[in-house]
């Protein structure tokens, strides 16, 4: 969903554009070495992307579907399938919330947290290599 903006717009100068550019051929680079490496462990770019999601929730070790839904910037019925199909690779677990039973709470599986492990080792060492800032 695009945000709307409601003060006038500057159009950007030469420069701007070529910062754009250049950004926007980085995030492409990351994005393609990210598609290769999952690939290459046997699993798609966004079945990874969810168990780093999973994985990253800030607080906890889990997260719910409509979490995971927003960090995709997916639709919930499409993430819930895509959860569908890691549970079905034995890589996450769905567990009924013990706080709220209408809440279900997505969790790795042994096997999703190592194959998770090593891809966000090799994701974190391609962040160094290009130069971005990484917490």
């Amino acid at each position: 969903m695009v945000k709307r903006v409601t003060a006038a717009i500057e159009p950007p100068s030469k420069e701007d554009m070529e910062a754009m550019s250049d950004f926007r051929y980085q995030l492409r680079r990351f994005l393609r070495f990210s598609e290769d490496v999952t690939h290459t462990a046997g699993v798609t770019p966004l079945q990874y992307q969810l168990m780093l999601h999973v994985r990253g929730i800030p607080g906890r070790h889990w997260a719910s579907v409509g979490e995971l839904a927003e960090r995709l910037q997916a639709a919930p019925n499409g993430t819930a399938a895509l959860v569908s199909r890691c549970e079905r690779a034995g890589f996450v677990v769905r567990k009924a919330s013990r706080v709220d039973r209408r809440q279900v709470e997505v969790h790795l599986t042994a096997k999703g947290e190592r194959l998770l492990i090593r891809l966000a080792a090799l994701h974190k060492a391609e962040i160094k290599a290009s130069g971005w800032l990484f917490r």
